[in-house]
């Protein structure tokens, strides 16, 4: 009977060391309305929902950001009075989207550490050029052009949108992309933040894809570019024909 005792005793500490541990609430949970922005004729812009939860209070900050490509900025001087190209510099790496939204102030809520680390807000983007004699007051210029050359596209928000909290847990914010908004793989990260110290993170994919009769003719253009240029030429041709026998004068 002491032997069967002990072999129960040792099982039943088998079985309870082998219960499964209670599993924990995730901090922070973030989706969006849609994971995929079809680009069709007539596309105008478009806004995709972001919403989730949080298991304490804190503040929340999304950051969009678009497939990398490299850019080159280029400035026009004064030659023999006429206006010329006479310098260039080029950025490898550089996001061709950027939007953040905050539940808060981005200085209030968050360190300088934080924003660095993170890469949060536009200047704290990694613009390194590949002419690396270029420093100083000098490479903040060409930055700052390349930043209001992408805001002027719309493709860098000028301004923080509003994460907003539908009562202690619950929020969700607007994502906003315009029409010319490039295509490609975006990555949405989603950071709670206690005390301006990320506690929590949380990235979901994004695809923006053209689609239906411009997906075919962007197709068509890159895979077979010299017949897609003697068509543009022959209709560009045709209209101009048309043109002049409609508004013909007798």
């Amino acid at each position: 009977m002491r032997a069967l005792a002990g072999v129960l005793c040792a099982v039943a500490v088998c079985v309870i060391g082998l219960r499964p541990a209670p599993v924990r609430a995730q901090p922070l949970v973030a989706d969006l309305s849609e994971h995929l922005l079809a680009i069709t004729t007539g596309f105008t812009g478009a806004r995709v929902l972001l919403f989730g939860a949080v298991e304490e209070p804190g503040e929340v900050v999304v950051v969009v950001r678009g497939p990398s490509d490299t850019v080159t900025m280029r400035r026009k001087s004064r030659v023999a009075g006429i206006w010329m190209n006479t310098s260039k510099v080029t950025f490898p790496g550089v996001p061709t989207f950027y939007a953040v939204s905050t539940s808060g102030p981005l200085h209030q809520i968050t360190t300088p550490a934080v924003r660095s680390r993170n890469r949060i807000g536009v200047s704290q983007l990694d613009l390194r050029p590949k002419e690396r004699d270029l420093a100083g007051p000098e490479l903040v210029a060409w930055q700052e052009g390349l930043i209001r050359a992408k805001q002027r596209k719309g493709h860098y928000a000028r301004e923080a949108g509003r994460v907003v909290f539908l009562g202690r847990t619950l929020f969700r914010t607007e994502l906003f992309f315009p029409a010319t908004v490039p295509t490609g793989h975006y990555q949405v990260e989603v950071y709670l933040l206690d005390e301006g110290e990320v506690v929590s993170a949380q990235t979901t994919p994004l695809i923006v894809s053209k689609a239906g009769l411009e997906a075919e003719i962007f197709q068509f253009a890159h895979n077979r570019g010299a017949l897609y240029g003697i068509l543009a030429v022959m209709v560009a041709a045709l209209a101009g024909w048309l043109a002049s026998v409609i508004f013909r004068r007798d």
